[in-house]
């Protein structure tokens, strides 16, 4: 359920953003924002999250875990817990290069997500507050600057733009304990490493890649980790509403 004291009219949103509205307001989680300028913005990151999702999809990015992973080594240095930004290049710059050189990378599918989610901020605010907010960056697994403020809660309550996992329990390689995956509306999600699938696509991927003599298959956890969207609003260049 959407809380504000004037909701606009569902007629003046189109495609994704229709979407995403409609989940909101069914939603039996009470989404509270302050001013129509945050619930535009959340409007706007949840559908540059499903579009950097898409992006990564047709990108040249590929698979790897950490040991044959790689980053552009021109903007990132590879230390014990990941990839650190070089000083001298700029945080924008970086996340750029992710989608404009891919491939020069290759990584799995958690770090997949992160980046995909600096990309969407990217996207949604101010180029110069994106650097300031995010400088020094280390990527990979669950690293990212506490200023993308991701959380994570149980339920089914699942909206275009939630980080969702599909979990493997009975994985033959430890890289396939699961799938992170966007979940793009409809029955549709992402996941660097098997794709783009609906959701028994996805669990028959992740089924195909059991060890020898599993009897459990792979599901979708009730839960979703979510961006701090109404945190993130003030840093656009100006006001949505």
């Amino acid at each position: 359920m959407i809380n504000y004291a004037i909701k606009p009219a569902i007629s003046q949103f189109q495609g994704i953003q229709r979407e995403i509205f409609l989940a909101l307001e069914s939603s039996p989680t009470v989404h509270q924002y302050q001013s129509l300028h945050e619930l535009y913005f959340e409007l706007m990151l949840r559908e540059n999250i499903i579009q950097a999702a898409k992006d990564l999809h047709e990108s040249e990015v590929q698979f790897a875990p950490f040991p044959t992973s790689k980053f552009n080594p021109a903007i990132w240095k590879k230390i014990k817990y990941g990839y650190l930004l070089h000083p001298s290049v700029l945080p924008s710059d970086a996340i750029i290069d992710v989608y404009k050189n891919s491939k020069e990378y290759a990584f799995e599918c958690t770090t997949a997500i992160v980046l995909m989610c600096y990309k969407a901020v990217l996207s949604s605010i101010s180029t110069s507050r994106f650097n300031t907010l995010f400088q020094g960056l280390l990527v990979w697994d669950w690293n990212y600057d506490h200023d993308l403020g991701i959380v994570t809660k149980e339920g089914r309550d699942y909206i275009p733009g939630d980080i969702v996992y599909f979990y493997n329990p009975d994985f033959d390689h430890p890289v396939w304990t699961g799938e992170n995956c966007i979940y793009l509306g409809g029955d549709s999600f992402f996941g660097h490493g098997i794709g783009m699938e609906n959701s028994q696509g996805m669990i028959d991927a992740l089924n195909s890649l059991r060890k020898e003599g599993a009897t459990q298959s792979a599901y979708l956890l009730p839960q979703h980790s979510r961006l701090n969207a109404n945190y993130l609003s003030q840093f656009v260049s100006r006001p949505l509403a």
